[in-house]
C-alpha cells in the first residue's frame, strides 16, 4: 500500500505501536496470575502483603523510570543520525548507570524498607508476609533497572519485537516461578518475591544476549575514556535529572487524587479506585502508541526529517480514538464491564454516577501520553520538567479545592484540569521543536574507531 510522502511511516509506526501494546499487556496478564496463586492460599495475608509492598516497589521504580525513557530518545537520535558507535555507548553509559542506582538500592534496602512499611498501615500479619516479599524481590533491583535501559534501546532502535520477546521471557518464566515456588515449594509471599527477582535476571540475560550477538565487533572496540566522556554523562545525567522531576510531579498528582478520595469515605475511594482502573488499562494500549512515538521521533529528529508534524497528526489521532473508545464503551456499558472487576452492586452504581468523566480524563490523558513520548524522543528534559510542574501545581490547587467542597465530581473535574494542563503546556512548546528539527542534508553512516 502506498502512502502520500509525509505519510511514509504509517506501517512502521503502526507496526512498532502494535507490538508494544502486545508487550505491555503481558504485564497485566502476570499481575493477574500472581492473584490467583496468592489468592488461593490457606491464608489470604500473603496476598495483601504482596499488594502493601508493591505500593512501595512501584515508587521505587517508577522513581528510575528516565533510564527507559531517556534512553530511548537519545538512542533513536543517534540511529537518525546513522551514528553506530553513539547508539551503543548510549546504552553502555545508561546501562552502567543503572548497575550503580541499582547496588545503591541494595546497600539500602533495609533503610528503605523501614522507611516504606512505617509509612504503610496494615495489620501486623500483612505486614509481616509484605515484608518477606520486599526481603525477596529487593535484589532483582540491579537487573530491573538495567531492563529498563535494555527495553529504552530497542525502542530507540524500533525493534520493539525484541522487547515483546524479552516481556515473554520475563513475565513467562515469572508465571512458572510463581507455580514452583509458591505452589510446589510452599515459599508463598517469599516466593512470590523470588519468582520476580529471577524473572528478572533471566531477561538480562536474554537481553544480555541479543545486545552481544548484534553488537559484539563494536563493543571490542570501544574504550573506557569513549564510556567515560564527561561531556556525555553531563548531558544522560541532566536529562534523567528532568525526566525523573517529571515523573515525580506526575506521581505525587495521582497520589494526591487518591488520598483525598479516601478522605472523602470508603465508597468514594472504591468508586475511583476502579475509575482509574479503566485509565491504567487505557494507559497500556496509549503507551504503545507513544512508545512509537518517541522511538519514531527520535530518528526523525536525528535525520533532520520533516515527517515531525505528521508524526503528531497520526499519533495524536490514533491516541484519542483508543482514549474514547475505552471511556465510552466503559461508559455505555457500566453494569457489564465493570461488574467484571466487582460484585458489589453499591459501588457499580456509585460508577454509573460518575464514569463520564473518563471522557475528558482519558481525552485529554491520551494527548499527554502521546506529546510526552514525542518530547521524550526529542530528548527535550526541560520541557517535560517545566510542564510537568506546572500541571501538577495546577491539578494541586484544583484538588484541594474540590476537597474543600467535599464534592467527587469536583475531584474529577480537578483531574480533568490536570490532564489538560499537560496537553496545553507541552503544546505550546510543539512550534519550537518543529523549527529546530529542520536539517535537510542527510548523514552518511558513521563509524569511528578508535
Amino acid at each position: 500500500m502506498r502512502f502520500h510522502p509525509q505519510y511514509n511511516f504509517l506501517q512502521r509506526f503502526f507496526r512498532l505501536a502494535s507490538v508494544n501494546i502486545l508487550s505491555n499487556l503481558m504485564v497485566p496478564i502476570a499481575g493477574l496470575v500472581d492473584v490467583a496463586f496468592l489468592g488461593h492460599l490457606a491464608e489470604i495475608r500473603h496476598l495483601a502483603g504482596v499488594a502493601l509492598a508493591t505500593v512501595l516497589f512501584n515508587y521505587i521504580y517508577w522513581t528510575f523510570g528516565f533510564l527507559r525513557m531517556g534512553t530511548t530518545g537519545t538512542t533513536a537520535q543517534a540511529v537518525g543520525r546513522q551514528d553506530e558507535q553513539s547508539v551503543v555507548l548510549i546504552g553502555l553509559r545508561n546501562a552502567l548507570l543503572a548497575v550503580c542506582l541499582g547496588l545503591a538500592i541494595l546497600l539500602l534496602q533495609h533503610p528503605l524498607g523501614e522507611l516504606g512499611f512505617t509509612l504503610l498501615s496494615a495489620a501486623p500479619e500483612v505486614k509481616a508476609a509484605g515484608r518477606d516479599y520486599y526481603n525477596s524481590l529487593i535484589w532483582g533491583a540491579p537487573a530491573t533497572l538495567c531492563n529498563f535501559v535494555l527495553i529504552g534501546w530497542f525502542l530507540g532502535r524500533e525493534q520493539s519485537g525484541k522487547v515483546l520477546l524479552l516481556s515473554a521471557v520475563a513475565n513467562g518464566a515469572n508465571i512458572a516461578l510463581d507455580y514452583l515456588f509458591i505452589v510446589q515449594w510452599g515459599l508463598e509471599s517469599t516466593g512470590a518475591g523470588l519468582a520476580t527477582a529471577t524473572s528478572q535476571y533471566l531477561m538480562l540475560g536474554v537481553g544480555g544476549i541479543l545486545l552481544f550477538w548484534e553488537r559484539q565487533q563494536l563493543l571490542f572496540r570501544l574504550q573506557i575514556k569513549q564510556l567515560l566522556d564527561s561531556t556525555a554523562l553531563k548531558a544522560t545525567f541532566t536529562l534523567n535529572r528532568d525526566i525523573l522531576i517529571r515523573t515525580l510531579a506526575l506521581v505525587s498528582t495521582f497520589a494526591l487524587f487518591t488520598n483525598l478520595s479516601s478522605a472523602l469515605g470508603i465508597h468514594v475511594l472504591a468508586t475511583n479506585t476502579l475509575l482509574m482502573q479503566v485509565v491504567t488499562l487505557a494507559a497500556y494500549f496509549i503507551d504503545g502508541l507513544a512508545f512509537a512515538t518517541e522511538s519514531l521521533a527520535g530518528i526523525f529528529q536525528g535525520q533532520g526529517s520533516s515527517l515531525l508534524l505528521p508524526l503528531l497528526w497520526v499519533s495524536g489521532s490514533a491516541s484519542l480514538v483508543v482514549g474514547f473508545v475505552f471511556a465510552i464503551a466503559f461508559a455505555q456499558f457500566p453494569l457489564l464491564l465493570f461488574g467484571l472487576l466487582t460484585n458489589h452492586t453499591t459501588v457499580i452504581a456509585q460508577i454509573s454516577n460518575y464514569v463520564w468523566w473518563l471522557l475528558p480524563v482519558l481525552g485529554f490523558g491520551s494527548l499527554a501520553y502521546m506529546l510526552d513520548g514525542y518530547f521524550l524522543g526529542l530528548t527535550a528534559g526541560r520541557v517535560l520538567r517545566q510542564a510537568s510542574l506546572v500541571a501538577a501545581m495546577i491539578g494541586a490547587i484544583a484538588l484541594v479545592t474540590a476537597y474543600r467542597f467535599q464534592s467527587n465530581h469536583l475531584l474529577w473535574f480537578a483531574l480533568s484540569c490536570f490532564m489538560a494542563a499537560r496537553v496545553i503546556s507541552l503544546a505550546f512548546q510543539i512550534p519550537k521543536s518543529l523549527a529546530a528539527a529542520v536539517s535537510p542534508t542527510p548523514v552518511s553512516p558513521k563509524i569511528t574507531t578508535p
